[in-house]
Formats: C-alpha cells, sequence, structure tokens
C-alpha cells in the first residue's frame, strides 16, 4: 500500500488507509467503512449500528475538525443522510469520500505517534491526546526499538500518568495492551522506512482498552 501511494505522487495517507496500515500491525482501531454514495452509507450503518461518526476523507485533508468535516452521534439514518451531503459539499469537489465510524465512548483520550529523527532514526511518542494536545504538551518520546519496561517507563513520564489509573468509576487503562501499542509503532517505523511519521490521536479509552479513533501516517 505504501509503495503504491508514493507511486501516485502522494505523501500522506487517509485516515482511513492509516488505520489500516494500524490495524494490520494489531493495533486496536475504530471499526468503519469509506464511502462513496448514498447505498455505501445505508449498508455500512447497518453493519456498524448507531450512533455513528461521518468525517470527510481525502489525501487532501488533514485537519478535518478545523475544516468541519467531522459530525458526530447520528443516531438515525435520516440524520446519516443529511450529514453526508452536509459534509460532502463542504469539501468543495476534493477527491474524497466519506468515512462511516463507530463511535467510541470513553471519558479519556491519549495519543502515540512516531517521528523519523535524522540521527536516532524512528521515535516513539506517547502523551495526552484529544484537542488540546498542543496546548498541555504532555508527551514523552523514545528511540525504537522498544521493549515492554520501555513502553511502561514512558507511562510513568508523563505529567498525567495518573489518568491510565482507575479513577472516577473508570477502570484502568490495560497498560499491557497500550504497551504493545507502543512497541507496535516503534516496530512499523523500524520496518517501513518510508514512514517518516505517524500520529495517532485520540487514543480513546473503551472498557479499559485504548482504541485508535483518528490517525495520519506521513511518508518521505
Amino acid at each position: 500500500m505504501i509503495q503504491e501511494i508514493l507511486e501516485t505522487g502522494r505523501n500522506v495517507l487517509t485516515e482511513y488507509e492509516s488505520k489500516q496500515l494500524l490495524e494490520s500491525y494489531g493495533i486496536p482501531t475504530s471499526r468503519e467503512f469509506l464511502t462513496f454514495g448514498h447505498g455505501d452509507l445505508i449498508s455500512s450503518a447497518k453493519e456498524l449500528g448507531y450512533p455513528l461518526v461521518l468525517k470527510g476523507c481525502s489525501p487532501d485533508i488533514s485537519h478535518k475538525t478545523e475544516k468541519n468535516l467531522i459530525q458526530v452521534d447520528i443516531r438515525t439514518e435520516v440524520e446519516a443522510l443529511d450529514a453526508f451531503d452536509a459534509i460532502m459539499a463542504r469539501m468543495n469537489g476534493r477527491n474524497g469520500a466519506i468515512l462511516v465510524q463507530e463511535m467510541v465512548r470513553g471519558q479519556r483520550e491519549l495519543m502515540a505517534g512516531l517521528t523519523r529523527d535524522p540521527q536516532f532514526g524512528p521515535c516513539v511518542m506517547f502523551g495526552l491526546g484529544g484537542i488540546f494536545t498542543e496546548i498541555l504538551k504532555d508527551v514523552v518520546f523514545r528511540v525504537a526499538p522498544l521493549e515492554k519496561r520501555d513502553a511502561f517507563e514512558m507511562m510513568k513520564g508523563i505529567r498525567g500518568h495518573r489518568i491510565l489509573d482507575a479513577i472516577r468509576g473508570m477502570e484502568e487503562v490495560n497498560r499491557d495492551i497500550l504497551a504493545d501499542i507502543l512497541i507496535t509503532v516503534g516496530r512499523i517505523g523500524l520496518e517501513n522506512e518510508r514512514i517518516k511519521e505517524i500520529d495517532i490521536n485520540p487514543l480513546i479509552v473503551r472498557g479499559g482498552v485504548p482504541v485508535a479513533v483518528d490517525a495520519l501516517v506521513v511518508l518521505t
């Protein structure tokens, strides 16, 4: 897939393609379908069940929230059709489609990623996620490859590490699964030299399990 995308002249994977890559490595991702018309939308909605999230999906779009290309908590077929048409209109004819996604519910948002440093190579990132990531800047980095103890140290290394604990009626985050995600992100970078960056934000914690709800992969 990476080679095919590079051959088209692109260096950014869509959200759908990015999560296909993550899923192929075993990282938990939201269930979703790529749709191009009302027929696809209706069949996908029946498969996933309501409520749903609809997102514009195009190689030319990276910041969907700022462009008002995301609609959440869609509960009926009528709402889904209206949201589909509205998002398509806002995409202004870009070569894209609509991503129909299950609505992953959770009160805690984390993030994970990778950057390819010129000196150290692939470096794994972990921190607090969500829309305030750039404000909080609570992240840590480790050079890949990671072992389990490295991943656990990363979890302890952020200022907000207690968010992983069982707090206010929420169960403890499954640290083993989270560690596997961080280790795997590093492995993806090591095994794919053309990957420059990976951004998984947010990882929503559902039932103690972090689920990749949005992702972006940038190639060299």
